[in-house]
């Protein structure tokens, strides 16, 4: 039992006198806050039921039937693969790529495409009837007046496109004799595959289409829509939004490229498959510049080497031909030596 000291009250006293005190504090800060939580919730549930309707809206048929329509009809509601506005969004450029490397793979294995030949060309080569037509339109329109700059250009223009109108031909045998030979029902080798529009390119599927055989054609979408040439094997034409993907497809599988004489494009193309080739990011392949005649007037490729831009064996990457029989004899030649 606590012993007690009379003359010890004042200060028991003063203790719980200030214990008391400070419990009450705490007691009306509790309070307080509890005041303020409540008045906070007051205010929230005010604002709440300020838009709060006056009726049960789920009793409301004609409005419950308004909103059912509107789920149907919301772009949600679709499946992802069947929502186009979806796929085609900013938010999905990486699903449409991996689209587009996968469709023409399943397609490729389904064909059992085992290897291509990549033929590069211009579009503006055409077959040379057609060059000869429009030679003669040429003609026509500069005889309305034979000052005028830009009609004797076209004519200048139309002259060359008459003499390069041979590479039309001479691709279109060149996929011949590629073909021919090494398309089977169980595989199927050294097909033909282009960038699936006019001029060699066509050639190019003409010649497969020619003796009954497979060719792809991986067209791409541009703001002048270019509509596939008609020689493409059907199930092999493909319709490409992104560059670098159809680069891809073009390179997967090659065993052989060989450029006929083009434009922009066309060096695009050789410049790429070069630069792969001599910094080693591709299988091993045989390229082949078409028409020596051409391609010596248009770059200058010992003029890199003798100023030491690139080694004199980088020069080596490539070969000339200047016949179907002999483009098609160095990728023969390239493969059983071999080199690849």
């Amino acid at each position: 039992m606590e012993n007690y000291d009379s003359n010890d009250w004042p200060n028991r006293a003063f203790g719980e006198s200030r214990a008391m005190t400070k419990d009450s504090k705490s007691k009306d800060t509790s309070n307080a806050d509890s005041l303020q939580d409540a008045q906070r919730l007051k205010l929230s549930l005010s604002k709440q039921c300020s838009i709060l309707p006056d009726t049960v809206l789920g009793n409301d048929a004609a409005l419950v039937a308004s909103n059912m329509d509107a789920i149907l009809n919301s772009s949600s509601s679709i499946l992802a693969q069947e929502d186009k506005a979806f796929l085609e969004s900013d938010d999905v450029r990486g699903v449409r790529m991996l689209l587009e490397l996968e469709k023409p793979e399943v397609a490729f294995q389904a064909n059992s495409i085992a290897s291509t030949v990549i033929v590069f060309g211009s579009t503006q080569i055409v077959e040379p009837m057609a060059a000869e037509r429009r030679l003669a339109a040429a003609k026509r329109s500069l005889a309305e007046a034979p000052e005028d700059k830009k009609r004797n250009r076209e004519l200048a223009r139309s002259n060359q496109l008459v003499h390069l109108s041979h590479y039309y031909d001479e691709a279109r045998e060149f996929a011949r004799l590629v073909s021919i030979d090494h398309q089977c029902e169980t595989k199927r080798s050294f097909v033909i595959v282009t960038g699936g529009g006019p001029g060699i390119m066509e050639a190019a599927n003409r010649g497969a289409f020619d003796v009954g055989c497979k060719s792809i054609g991986l067209n791409i979408k541009l703001p002048n829509e270019q509509n596939p040439n008609p020689f493409i094997t059907p199930e092999l034409c493909f319709q490409f939004r992104y560059f670098a993907i159809r680069k891809f497809h073009f390179i997967l599988r090659a065993a052989g490229v060989v450029l006929f004489p083009g434009g922009y494009g066309t060096l695009d193309e050789m410049f790429e498959t070069l630069t792969l080739r001599q910094t080693h990011r591709m299988q091993s392949v045989p390229i082949v510049l078409y028409g020596r005649e051409y391609w010596n007037s248009v770059i200058n490729f010992q003029k890199l080497a003798d100023q030491g831009i690139v080694d004199d064996e980088h020069l080596d990457l490539f070969s000339w031909a200047d016949s179907p029989q002999e483009a098609w004899q160095h990728i023969i030649d390239y493969h059983d030596a071999g080199t690849c």
